[in-house]
């Protein structure tokens, strides 16, 4: 999977509420959806005096002055440092081929279903993803769904997939604290990956903050591997 690739299957499947051009940025609207889908990038050569440009749009949105940073956009990277922005929640996306992770879970352990259920909606309220977020999972265009995970014979946790073209990304992932290390958060990836394949796909994607280092070795047990990374510049 190329860096392209996998910003593109990011855009489709967690998708702002509006995006515009203007001069070298690609401004986002994310609506209250978290710093994906409100983050600014570069989509053309900028210089310095084009920043405030972007920063006004921003503020215009209500939105905190906020730039993805991707491979490649080190002046960038630097020339914010230089404006007094931080680094927030760096980033690394796993992958990996669908035939290497589609054994499936037990049955009765997972419930691929859309649109969602209150009860998903509510295991994913306690993790802090509330309407804003379910409202970006409604905009992804392609195939999607959202898994239910049972353990204990109890709701435990939940996941959003969706497709675009042949990447199928996982987002969302929670886990309520009482029923973590029960297998919940390896059913669900099982889960996506027969879905994504029953739906077309050939490759499981997902990103995830670096400091993760739970759902990290969780991933990479699986077989997942870092196929990129990002992080963003906050002022």
């Amino acid at each position: 999977m190329t860096p392209a690739q996998l910003l593109a299957a990011m855009e489709a499947t967690w998708r702002p509420a509006a995006t515009s051009a203007l001069g070298p940025w690609r401004i986002r609207n994310g609506q209250g959806g978290g710093k994906r889908v409100s983050a600014t990038t570069a989509e053309g050569d900028w210089q310095d005096t084009d920043i405030p440009q972007a920063e006004a749009a921003m503020a215009a949105l209500d939105q905190p002055a906020l730039f993805l940073i991707r491979e490649g956009d080190g002046g960038l990277d630097q020339a914010l440092m230089a404006r007094g922005y931080r680094i927030v929640d760096p980033v690394v996306a796993y992958a990996a081929p669908l035939a290497s992770l589609t054994q499936p879970p037990d049955p009765m352990t997972t419930f691929p279903h859309w649109p969602p259920m209150a009860i998903a909606a509510d295991l994913w309220a306690e993790g802090g993803i509330g309407p804003a977020r379910i409202a970006v999972m409604q905009r992804a265009q392609g195939p999607k769904t959202a898994i239910l995970a049972r353990a204990q014979d109890r709701a435990a946790g939940a996941a959003f997939v969706a497709i675009h073209e042949n990447i199928a990304m996982l987002h969302g992932l929670e886990v309520t604290p009482s029923q973590r290390r029960q297998g919940s958060a390896h059913n669900i990836l099982r889960a996506s990956a027969v879905w994504a394949q029953q739906n077309g796909a050939d490759t499981l994607s997902l990103v995830v903050t670096v400091a993760n280092d739970p759902a990290r070795r969780l991933y990479a047990s699986m077989g997942m591997s870092v196929v990129g990374q990002y992080h963003y510049r906050q002022k």
